[in-house]
């Protein structure tokens, strides 16, 4: 993929969260914990939509695929990060760092396109109760969940193939735990404009159509649930969408301070902790969101794990 010279770079080192021996041993248990509780909290989500035939509906199976997704996605980067912590030279290989920086795009804008059938699946549960059985099959579910994989891994595909034709003379050093595109650019020989910008048109397009689509579903629902002429009914409502509400705010914020406009000029602290809120915390967090806001998911979940729901 890179033409190489004599001093090409054919591995990067990610620095990560520096410090001494005591801090990255603090840093590594963090991060394993906060691991292993997003797999346990997203695979109960999983198990409780396949095992209990009350989820077996385009909500809970959007919901169920989601929780997979955010498996994946937080495993893009926390393992190679764990290694990290525990390792004297922090190396990644040329081929590796590309390969996580595909992953950790593609699966980002795939958890946009989720997040806005997500948002549709909702406005026609809320907005079009009658037509809901009909305009939201099982059969179209299902498309829609393909269509979302597809399209986040072929948006940001062309532009990782432009920047791993780019060449790297040395140093080597990536300031930050993931290999993303601004700390890659900045270790370019030569700027690539042309590859800087396609990535941050894309990135711009997606989020702005996905958050105008977003905000005109939920002032939709909005205006619906304020019409729900019981007072049960409109909790209920504003609990389902809520939770929705709650991890597109988390999501989308962190993302739009990242990746609307170039973040150089961003100490390397600062994208970090950026980064840290939308590919972690968000991973970590939803499980608490959607289950604790949604009455038949703890139902299910309690079920799950053997607890009686009197």
């Amino acid at each position: 993929m890179n033409k190489s010279g004599a001093h090409t770079v054919i591995e990067f080192v990610l620095l990560g969260f520096p410090g001494d021996w005591e801090i990255q041993i603090l840093l590594f248990s963090l991060f394993l914990i906060v691991y292993i509780l997003t797999l346990i909290g997203n695979g109960a989500i999983i198990c409780a939509v396949k095992w209990d035939q009350r989820l077996h509906t385009p909500m809970y199976i959007l919901l169920g695929n989601f929780a997979f997704l955010e498996i994946w996605y937080i495993t893009s980067t926390v393992p190679r990060m764990l290694e990290n912590f525990l390792s004297e030279t922090k190396a990644i290989s040329f081929a590796g760092c590309f390969l996580q920086f595909y992953f950790f795009t593609s699966l980002a804008a795939t958890e946009i396109y989720f997040l806005c059938i997500m948002a549709y699946d909702r406005y026609l549960a809320i907005c079009h109760p009658l037509h809901y059985p009909i305009k939201m099959t099982l059969q179209r579910c299902y498309s829609l969940i393909s269509v979302c994989w597809v399209l986040g891994f072929l948006s940001y595909s062309l532009t990782t193939v432009q920047l791993s034709q780019l060449t790297f003379c040395g140093p080597n050093i990536i300031d930050h735990f993931v290999c993303d595109i601004d700390p890659l650019m900045a270790l370019s020989c030569a700027p690539a404009p042309t590859t800087e910008n396609l990535f941050y048109i894309i990135s711009s397009l997606i989020l702005f159509l996905s958050i105008i689509y977003l905000l005109g579903s939920y002032i939709l629902l909005l205006r619906a649930v304020l019409q729900v002429p019981s007072a049960a009914g409109r909790r209920k409502a504003f609990s389902t969408c809520g939770s929705h509400l709650a991890v597109v705010c988390l999501f989308f914020g962190s993302l739009m301070i990242m990746y609307v406009s170039p973040t150089s000029e961003n100490s390397g602290e600062v994208q970090k902790i950026i980064t840290l809120f939308y590919s972690i915390v968000t991973p970590f967090l939803n499980p608490l969101i959607y289950s604790l806001r949604n009455k038949e998911m703890k139902a299910a979940l309690r079920k799950f794990i053997g607890i009686s729901s009197e």
